[in-house]
């Protein structure tokens, strides 16, 4: 074999070499950053439960409001109910003459 053949596949094998070694060190610099993003995603992730949890409890709180009021209006109106009947009752026995 000529010379000019040995140093090329020399040189293509040096080149070779090098080239497999850089998309080595590109991968594991993307699996690096690939972990970074998973491990930002998981806190934003968490952090999300958290305001609906905190929501959640909120609307609770808010439901619980809103049926406690509407009980209370519903005993309002069974109370204006009966003192308007008890109005009555008295103009009744102020109009009914005395024996």
């Amino acid at each position: 074999m000529s010379d000019a053949i040995i140093v090329a596949l020399i040189t293509g094998g040096i080149t070779l070499v090098g080239i497999i070694a850089s998309h080595i060190g590109t991968i594991a610099q993307m699996e690096k950053k690939s972990e970074l993003s998973d491990e930002k995603i998981q806190g934003q992730i968490n952090v999300i439960d958290q305001k609906i949890s905190a929501l959640s409890e909120r609307v609770e709180r808010h439901n619980q409001v809103i049926e406690r009021t509407y009980a209370l209006e519903n005993r309002m109106g069974i109370a204006e109910e009966r003192i308007s009947d008890a109005h009555h009752r008295i103009n009744d026995l102020k109009d009914k003459p005395s024996s």
